[in-house]
Protein backbone atom coordinates (compact mmCIF):
# COMPACT_ATOMS: atom_id res chain seq x y z
CA UNK A 1 0.00 0.00 0.00
CA UNK A 2 3.01 2.25 0.40
CA UNK A 3 3.26 5.05 3.41
CA UNK A 4 -0.16 5.96 4.37
CA UNK A 5 1.38 9.48 5.61
CA UNK A 6 2.06 10.24 2.53
CA UNK A 7 -0.42 12.51 0.71
CA UNK A 8 -1.46 11.01 -2.77
CA UNK A 9 -1.08 12.99 -5.91
CA UNK A 10 1.94 14.97 -6.85
CA UNK A 11 5.48 14.72 -4.41
CA UNK A 12 8.70 16.29 -5.84
CA UNK A 13 11.04 13.75 -3.44
CA UNK A 14 9.28 10.62 -5.99
CA UNK A 15 10.62 12.50 -8.85
CA UNK A 16 13.91 12.03 -7.61
CA UNK A 17 16.29 9.25 -9.48
CA UNK A 18 19.00 7.57 -8.22
CA UNK A 19 22.06 8.78 -10.16
CA UNK A 20 23.67 11.91 -10.59
CA UNK A 21 21.68 15.01 -12.06
CA UNK A 22 21.94 15.75 -15.25
CA UNK A 23 24.54 18.30 -15.61
CA UNK A 24 23.48 21.47 -18.00
CA UNK A 25 25.01 24.24 -15.93
CA UNK A 26 28.43 24.35 -17.88
CA UNK A 27 28.43 28.04 -17.98
CA UNK A 28 29.03 28.38 -13.96
CA UNK A 29 31.78 25.49 -14.40
CA UNK A 30 33.00 22.67 -16.43
CA UNK A 31 34.07 18.96 -16.04
CA UNK A 32 37.94 18.75 -16.15
CA UNK A 33 38.85 16.84 -19.44
CA UNK A 34 40.59 13.34 -18.61
CA UNK A 35 43.46 14.19 -20.89
CA UNK A 36 43.99 17.56 -18.59
CA UNK A 37 43.99 15.20 -15.36
CA UNK A 38 46.06 12.89 -17.02
CA UNK A 39 48.97 16.39 -17.92
CA UNK A 40 48.15 17.01 -14.10
CA UNK A 41 48.57 14.11 -12.41
CA UNK A 42 52.99 13.93 -12.34
CA UNK A 43 52.99 17.60 -11.19
CA UNK A 44 51.00 16.65 -7.91
CA UNK A 45 53.29 13.84 -7.39
CA UNK A 46 57.21 13.13 -8.14
CA UNK A 47 57.26 16.32 -10.04
CA UNK A 48 56.70 18.90 -7.59
CA UNK A 49 59.23 21.81 -7.68
CA UNK A 50 58.80 25.45 -7.49
CA UNK A 51 59.04 26.32 -11.22
CA UNK A 52 61.29 29.63 -9.26
CA UNK A 53 63.48 27.47 -8.19
CA UNK A 54 66.93 27.82 -10.28
CA UNK A 55 69.55 25.45 -8.62
CA UNK A 56 68.11 21.96 -8.98
CA UNK A 57 66.50 19.62 -11.95
CA UNK A 58 63.27 19.67 -9.57
CA UNK A 59 62.64 23.39 -10.19
CA UNK A 60 64.23 22.96 -13.84
CA UNK A 61 61.54 20.27 -14.49
CA UNK A 62 58.57 22.45 -13.18
CA UNK A 63 59.74 25.54 -15.13
CA UNK A 64 59.74 23.86 -18.22
CA UNK A 65 56.30 22.71 -17.54
CA UNK A 66 54.96 25.91 -16.80
CA UNK A 67 56.77 27.23 -20.58
CA UNK A 68 54.70 24.69 -22.35
CA UNK A 69 51.57 25.28 -20.50
CA UNK A 70 51.97 29.44 -21.79
CA UNK A 71 52.81 28.26 -25.24
CA UNK A 72 49.53 26.01 -25.15
CA UNK A 73 47.25 28.78 -23.63
CA UNK A 74 48.96 31.39 -26.49
CA UNK A 75 48.53 29.15 -29.53
CA UNK A 76 44.32 29.07 -28.60
CA UNK A 77 44.45 32.62 -29.13
CA UNK A 78 47.65 33.30 -31.41
CA UNK A 79 49.65 35.50 -28.86
CA UNK A 80 53.54 35.27 -28.05
CA UNK A 81 54.03 32.83 -25.11
CA UNK A 82 55.63 36.07 -23.26
CA UNK A 83 52.38 37.97 -23.72
CA UNK A 84 50.60 35.35 -21.41
CA UNK A 85 50.91 35.93 -17.64
CA UNK A 86 49.48 33.38 -14.93
CA UNK A 87 46.45 34.44 -12.66
CA UNK A 88 44.06 32.44 -10.14
CA UNK A 89 41.10 32.97 -12.57
CA UNK A 90 39.34 35.39 -14.68
CA UNK A 91 38.28 37.18 -11.71
CA UNK A 92 42.00 38.12 -11.11
CA UNK A 93 42.60 38.56 -14.74
CA UNK A 94 39.75 40.97 -14.32
CA UNK A 95 40.62 43.29 -11.86
CA UNK A 96 44.25 42.91 -12.65
CA UNK A 97 43.52 44.27 -16.49
CA UNK A 98 41.04 47.03 -15.11
CA UNK A 99 42.85 48.52 -12.29
CA UNK A 100 46.42 48.17 -13.49
CA UNK A 101 45.46 49.87 -16.72
CA UNK A 102 44.20 53.08 -14.61
CA UNK A 103 46.54 52.72 -11.94
CA UNK A 104 49.38 52.70 -14.43
CA UNK A 105 47.66 55.50 -16.81
CA UNK A 106 45.31 57.12 -14.12
CA UNK A 107 47.46 60.36 -13.83
CA UNK A 108 46.97 61.29 -17.40
CA UNK A 109 43.61 59.44 -18.27
CA UNK A 110 40.52 59.13 -15.94
CA UNK A 111 38.25 57.63 -17.99
CA UNK A 112 36.81 53.79 -18.34
CA UNK A 113 34.08 52.54 -20.67
CA UNK A 114 32.52 49.10 -20.07
CA UNK A 115 28.85 47.89 -20.32
CA UNK A 116 26.02 47.23 -17.63
CA UNK A 117 25.92 43.65 -18.68
CA UNK A 118 29.74 42.83 -17.59
CA UNK A 119 30.81 40.17 -15.01
CA UNK A 120 30.23 41.13 -11.46
CA UNK A 121 34.05 41.28 -11.39
CA UNK A 122 34.37 44.15 -13.53
CA UNK A 123 31.47 46.07 -12.15
CA UNK A 124 32.78 45.86 -8.73
CA UNK A 125 36.27 46.94 -10.16
CA UNK A 126 35.22 49.79 -11.72
CA UNK A 127 32.92 50.50 -8.81
CA UNK A 128 36.22 50.83 -6.82
CA UNK A 129 37.99 52.70 -9.24
CA UNK A 130 35.32 55.37 -9.45
CA UNK A 131 36.13 56.07 -5.26
CA UNK A 132 39.48 56.67 -6.02
CA UNK A 133 38.40 59.57 -8.91
CA UNK A 134 37.95 57.44 -11.81
CA UNK A 135 34.97 58.50 -14.15
CA UNK A 136 33.11 55.07 -15.25
CA UNK A 137 30.84 55.01 -18.47
CA UNK A 138 28.46 51.63 -17.84
CA UNK A 139 26.76 51.35 -21.52
CA UNK A 140 23.45 50.18 -21.75
CA UNK A 141 22.52 47.38 -23.83
CA UNK A 142 20.24 46.79 -26.67
CA UNK A 143 17.09 45.33 -25.36
CA UNK A 144 16.32 41.66 -26.00
CA UNK A 145 19.91 41.20 -27.68
CA UNK A 146 22.10 42.73 -25.08
CA UNK A 147 24.60 43.96 -27.93
CA UNK A 148 26.60 46.79 -27.20
CA UNK A 149 25.47 49.89 -29.68
CA UNK A 150 28.67 50.50 -31.47
CA UNK A 151 27.39 54.47 -32.17
CA UNK A 152 27.02 55.13 -28.53
CA UNK A 153 30.40 52.75 -27.51
CA UNK A 154 31.84 55.97 -30.25
CA UNK A 155 30.06 58.55 -28.31
CA UNK A 156 31.13 57.35 -25.07
CA UNK A 157 35.10 57.36 -25.84
CA UNK A 158 37.13 60.37 -25.66
CA UNK A 159 40.26 60.48 -27.20
CA UNK A 160 43.53 61.37 -25.16
CA UNK A 161 40.77 60.47 -21.59
CA UNK A 162 39.79 57.24 -21.92
CA UNK A 163 42.25 54.49 -20.52
CA UNK A 164 40.38 51.93 -20.89
CA UNK A 165 37.35 49.76 -22.98
CA UNK A 166 35.85 46.63 -21.07
CA UNK A 167 33.55 44.75 -23.23
CA UNK A 168 33.18 41.40 -22.76
CA UNK A 169 33.38 38.40 -25.50
CA UNK A 170 30.39 36.18 -24.38
CA UNK A 171 28.22 36.93 -22.11
CA UNK A 172 28.02 34.24 -18.65
CA UNK A 173 24.30 34.43 -18.38
CA UNK A 174 22.96 35.18 -21.93
CA UNK A 175 25.40 34.14 -24.29
CA UNK A 176 25.48 36.89 -26.51
CA UNK A 177 28.55 37.37 -28.56
CA UNK A 178 29.78 40.79 -28.69
CA UNK A 179 31.38 42.70 -31.89
CA UNK A 180 34.73 42.44 -30.83
CA UNK A 181 36.74 43.42 -33.39
CA UNK A 182 34.18 46.61 -34.08
CA UNK A 183 34.93 47.50 -30.41
CA UNK A 184 38.92 47.34 -31.10
CA UNK A 185 38.87 49.27 -33.37
CA UNK A 186 36.76 52.01 -31.56
CA UNK A 187 39.02 51.73 -29.07
CA UNK A 188 41.93 51.95 -30.82
CA UNK A 189 40.85 55.09 -32.57
CA UNK A 190 40.31 56.53 -29.26
CA UNK A 191 43.78 55.31 -28.26
CA UNK A 192 42.16 53.50 -25.23
CA UNK A 193 42.83 49.92 -24.27
CA UNK A 194 40.78 47.52 -25.25
CA UNK A 195 40.26 44.45 -22.38
CA UNK A 196 37.69 41.82 -22.68
CA UNK A 197 36.91 39.23 -20.37
CA UNK A 198 36.62 36.12 -23.06
CA UNK A 199 36.25 33.27 -20.17
CA UNK A 200 32.91 32.46 -21.61
CA UNK A 201 34.80 32.51 -25.00
CA UNK A 202 38.10 31.26 -25.44
CA UNK A 203 38.33 27.38 -26.10
CA UNK A 204 34.39 27.24 -27.28
CA UNK A 205 34.72 29.77 -30.16
CA UNK A 206 37.50 31.34 -32.30
CA UNK A 207 38.80 33.61 -30.93
CA UNK A 208 42.66 35.58 -31.98
CA UNK A 209 44.27 38.34 -30.16
CA UNK A 210 45.28 40.37 -33.47
CA UNK A 211 42.08 39.46 -35.39
CA UNK A 212 39.97 41.08 -32.40
CA UNK A 213 42.36 43.93 -31.78
CA UNK A 214 42.44 43.30 -27.88
CA UNK A 215 45.26 44.68 -25.69
CA UNK A 216 44.02 42.63 -22.51
CA UNK A 217 42.09 39.27 -22.68
CA UNK A 218 41.26 37.44 -19.54
CA UNK A 219 41.12 33.36 -19.17
CA UNK A 220 39.54 30.69 -16.97
CA UNK A 221 40.54 27.28 -16.61
CA UNK A 222 37.58 25.67 -15.24
CA UNK A 223 35.08 27.50 -17.93
CA UNK A 224 37.03 24.90 -20.47
CA UNK A 225 37.56 21.70 -19.13
CA UNK A 226 40.98 22.80 -16.75
CA UNK A 227 41.05 22.52 -13.32
CA UNK A 228 39.62 25.75 -10.51
CA UNK A 229 41.88 27.95 -9.53
CA UNK A 230 43.75 28.91 -12.45
CA UNK A 231 43.68 31.43 -15.37
CA UNK A 232 45.63 33.77 -17.21
CA UNK A 233 45.69 37.37 -18.57
CA UNK A 234 46.84 38.24 -22.36
CA UNK A 235 48.93 41.61 -21.89
CA UNK A 236 49.50 42.90 -25.78
CA UNK A 237 53.51 43.65 -25.69
CA UNK A 238 53.26 45.70 -29.06
CA UNK A 239 51.72 47.96 -28.85
CA UNK A 240 52.66 47.57 -24.93
CA UNK A 241 50.31 47.48 -22.03
CA UNK A 242 51.47 48.59 -19.05
CA UNK A 243 49.73 47.48 -15.63
CA UNK A 244 50.24 48.61 -11.92
CA UNK A 245 50.40 45.06 -10.75
CA UNK A 246 47.68 44.07 -8.02
CA UNK A 247 50.02 41.75 -5.73
CA UNK A 248 53.37 43.05 -4.50
CA UNK A 249 55.74 40.47 -3.97
CA UNK A 250 59.09 38.30 -5.47
CA UNK A 251 58.04 39.82 -8.62
CA UNK A 252 57.47 36.65 -11.05
CA UNK A 253 55.18 36.68 -13.88
CA UNK A 254 57.61 39.54 -15.13
CA UNK A 255 56.82 41.50 -12.06
CA UNK A 256 53.04 41.45 -12.96
CA UNK A 257 51.80 39.10 -10.91
CA UNK A 258 53.74 37.62 -8.01
CA UNK A 259 53.55 34.42 -6.26
CA UNK A 260 54.40 30.85 -7.12
CA UNK A 261 52.90 29.55 -9.75
CA UNK A 262 50.85 26.17 -9.28
CA UNK A 263 52.85 24.25 -11.92
CA UNK A 264 50.16 21.29 -11.80
CA UNK A 265 47.76 24.24 -12.32
CA UNK A 266 49.17 25.72 -15.18
CA UNK A 267 50.07 22.67 -16.96
CA UNK A 268 46.35 21.87 -16.32
CA UNK A 269 45.31 25.38 -17.74
CA UNK A 270 47.94 24.51 -20.92
CA UNK A 271 46.65 21.11 -21.87
CA UNK A 272 42.97 22.49 -21.39
CA UNK A 273 43.87 24.90 -23.75
CA UNK A 274 45.48 22.39 -26.18
CA UNK A 275 42.66 19.98 -26.20
CA UNK A 276 40.52 23.07 -27.05
CA UNK A 277 42.31 23.70 -30.14
CA UNK A 278 42.32 20.19 -31.27
CA UNK A 279 38.98 19.48 -30.56
CA UNK A 280 37.22 23.26 -31.05
CA UNK A 281 35.70 21.72 -34.63
CA UNK A 282 34.19 18.96 -32.97
CA UNK A 283 33.12 21.20 -30.26
CA UNK A 284 30.88 23.65 -32.07
CA UNK A 285 29.66 21.08 -34.23
CA UNK A 286 28.37 18.81 -31.34
CA UNK A 287 27.30 21.94 -28.92
CA UNK A 288 25.44 23.39 -32.56
CA UNK A 289 23.76 19.99 -32.91
CA UNK A 290 22.27 19.47 -29.15
CA UNK A 291 21.35 23.28 -28.53
CA UNK A 292 18.90 22.99 -32.05
CA UNK A 293 17.85 19.89 -30.56
CA UNK A 294 17.38 21.71 -27.53
CA UNK A 295 15.26 24.60 -28.82
CA UNK A 296 13.70 22.97 -31.47
CA UNK A 297 11.82 20.61 -28.90
CA UNK A 298 11.05 23.10 -26.05
CA UNK A 299 9.47 25.34 -29.36
CA UNK A 300 7.49 22.27 -30.24
CA UNK A 301 6.35 21.17 -26.72
CA UNK A 302 5.94 24.19 -24.55
CA UNK A 303 3.99 27.49 -25.42
CA UNK A 304 4.81 31.22 -24.83
CA UNK A 305 9.04 30.30 -24.08
CA UNK A 306 11.49 33.39 -24.98
CA UNK A 307 14.84 33.19 -25.62
CA UNK A 308 17.10 35.52 -24.00
CA UNK A 309 19.68 37.53 -25.80
CA UNK A 310 20.40 37.62 -29.51
CA UNK A 311 19.31 35.00 -32.02
CA UNK A 312 22.24 34.37 -34.13
CA UNK A 313 25.40 36.63 -32.46
CA UNK A 314 25.55 33.94 -29.71
CA UNK A 315 27.30 30.89 -28.16
CA UNK A 316 25.18 28.06 -28.71
CA UNK A 317 25.87 26.08 -25.50
CA UNK A 318 24.06 28.79 -23.73
CA UNK A 319 20.36 28.88 -24.16
CA UNK A 320 18.81 31.01 -21.63
CA UNK A 321 14.72 30.96 -21.52
CA UNK A 322 12.19 32.47 -20.21
CA UNK A 323 9.11 30.63 -19.46
CA UNK A 324 5.93 32.62 -18.85
CA UNK A 325 3.25 32.09 -16.08
CA UNK A 326 6.04 29.81 -14.45
CA UNK A 327 7.40 31.36 -10.77
CA UNK A 328 11.25 30.49 -11.51
CA UNK A 329 12.04 29.15 -8.07
CA UNK A 330 9.38 26.77 -8.14
CA UNK A 331 10.65 25.64 -11.47
CA UNK A 332 13.85 25.14 -10.29
CA UNK A 333 12.56 23.28 -7.62
CA UNK A 334 10.83 20.85 -9.62
CA UNK A 335 13.40 20.10 -11.90
CA UNK A 336 16.13 19.23 -9.35
CA UNK A 337 17.29 15.90 -11.51
CA UNK A 338 18.68 18.68 -13.73
CA UNK A 339 21.84 21.06 -12.62
CA UNK A 340 20.72 24.29 -14.59
CA UNK A 341 20.51 27.50 -13.01
CA UNK A 342 19.06 30.73 -13.08
CA UNK A 343 21.14 33.72 -13.86
CA UNK A 344 24.83 33.44 -12.69
CA UNK A 345 25.74 31.17 -9.95
CA UNK A 346 27.91 34.19 -8.56
CA UNK A 347 24.87 35.55 -7.18
CA UNK A 348 22.42 33.40 -7.30
CA UNK A 349 21.88 33.18 -3.18
CA UNK A 350 20.05 36.55 -3.81
CA UNK A 351 16.44 36.39 -5.21
CA UNK A 352 16.59 39.31 -6.92
CA UNK A 353 16.38 39.02 -10.60
CA UNK A 354 19.54 39.20 -12.81
CA UNK A 355 20.81 42.63 -13.61
CA UNK A 356 21.80 40.78 -17.18
CA UNK A 357 18.59 40.32 -18.02
CA UNK A 358 16.93 43.78 -16.15
CA UNK A 359 19.80 45.54 -18.52
CA UNK A 360 18.08 43.98 -21.33
CA UNK A 361 14.88 44.96 -20.73
CA UNK A 362 13.22 41.54 -20.29
CA UNK A 363 10.63 42.28 -17.85
CA UNK A 364 10.60 41.57 -13.75
CA UNK A 365 7.79 38.96 -14.09
CA UNK A 366 9.76 37.42 -16.57
CA UNK A 367 13.19 38.03 -15.50
CA UNK A 368 12.30 35.26 -12.14
CA UNK A 369 11.03 32.70 -14.84
CA UNK A 370 14.48 32.57 -16.80
CA UNK A 371 16.55 29.00 -16.57
CA UNK A 372 19.44 29.11 -18.07
CA UNK A 373 20.96 25.11 -20.11
CA UNK A 374 24.13 24.93 -20.58
CA UNK A 375 25.59 22.78 -23.10
CA UNK A 376 29.04 21.41 -23.62
CA UNK A 377 31.87 18.93 -24.72
CA UNK A 378 30.06 16.38 -22.83
CA UNK A 379 26.70 17.05 -22.78
CA UNK A 380 24.68 13.81 -23.98
CA UNK A 381 21.41 13.69 -26.11
CA UNK A 382 20.21 11.84 -22.96
CA UNK A 383 20.39 14.52 -21.03
CA UNK A 384 18.96 16.98 -23.38
CA UNK A 385 15.61 15.03 -23.62
CA UNK A 386 15.38 14.23 -19.97
CA UNK A 387 15.75 17.80 -19.30
CA UNK A 388 12.80 18.42 -22.04
CA UNK A 389 10.74 15.83 -20.51
CA UNK A 390 10.50 17.33 -17.21
CA UNK A 391 10.12 21.05 -18.57
CA UNK A 392 6.63 19.37 -20.31
CA UNK A 393 5.86 18.25 -17.32
CA UNK A 394 6.43 21.06 -14.63
CA UNK A 395 5.91 23.55 -16.56
CA UNK A 396 2.74 22.57 -17.65
CA UNK A 397 1.88 21.86 -13.59
CA UNK A 398 3.00 24.86 -12.68
CA UNK A 399 0.70 27.14 -15.68
CA UNK A 400 -1.95 24.69 -14.50
CA UNK A 401 -1.74 26.50 -10.97
CA UNK A 402 -1.46 30.18 -11.99
CA UNK A 403 -4.27 32.39 -12.35
CA UNK A 404 -2.83 33.90 -15.12
CA UNK A 405 -2.06 31.66 -17.48
CA UNK A 406 -5.85 30.60 -16.75
CA UNK A 407 -7.07 34.06 -18.25
CA UNK A 408 -4.06 33.92 -20.91
CA UNK A 409 -6.16 30.92 -22.70
CA UNK A 410 -9.19 32.83 -22.34
CA UNK A 411 -7.91 35.80 -24.56
CA UNK A 412 -7.67 38.57 -22.16
CA UNK A 413 -4.73 40.92 -22.53
CA UNK A 414 -2.81 41.09 -18.79
CA UNK A 415 -1.61 44.32 -19.81
CA UNK A 416 -4.98 45.84 -20.14
CA UNK A 417 -6.43 44.55 -16.38
CA UNK A 418 -6.65 47.33 -13.78
CA UNK A 419 -5.62 45.23 -10.86
CA UNK A 420 -7.07 46.47 -7.27
CA UNK A 421 -3.66 47.55 -5.48
CA UNK A 422 -2.91 49.15 -8.68
CA UNK A 423 -6.03 51.06 -8.93
CA UNK A 424 -5.71 51.99 -5.53
CA UNK A 425 -2.04 53.16 -5.85
CA UNK A 426 -3.37 55.69 -8.31
CA UNK A 427 -5.96 57.41 -5.75
CA UNK A 428 -3.38 58.25 -3.19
Amino acid sequence: MGDPDKPLGFAIDEMSREGVPAYLDVQATSQVDPRVLDAMLPYLVGSFGNAHSKTHSFGWESEEAVETAREQVATLIGANPREVVFTSGATESNNMSIKGVAHFYGKKKKHIVTTQTEHKCVLDSCRVLETEGFEVTYLPVERATGLVNLEELEAAVRPGETALVSVMAVNNEIGTLQPLKAIGAIAKKAKAFFHTDAAQMVGKLPFDVDDVGADLVSISGHKLYGPKGVGALYVRRRPRVRLEPVFSGGGQERGLRSGTLPTALCVGLGAAADVAARELDNDMAHIARLSKRLMDAVDEHIPEVVLNGHPTARHPGNVNLSFAYVEGESLLMSIKNIAVSSGSACTSASLEPSYVLRAIGVSEDLAHTSIRFGIGRFTTEQELDFAVDLLKTHVGRLRDMSPLWELVQEGVDLSTINWTQDAAHHHH
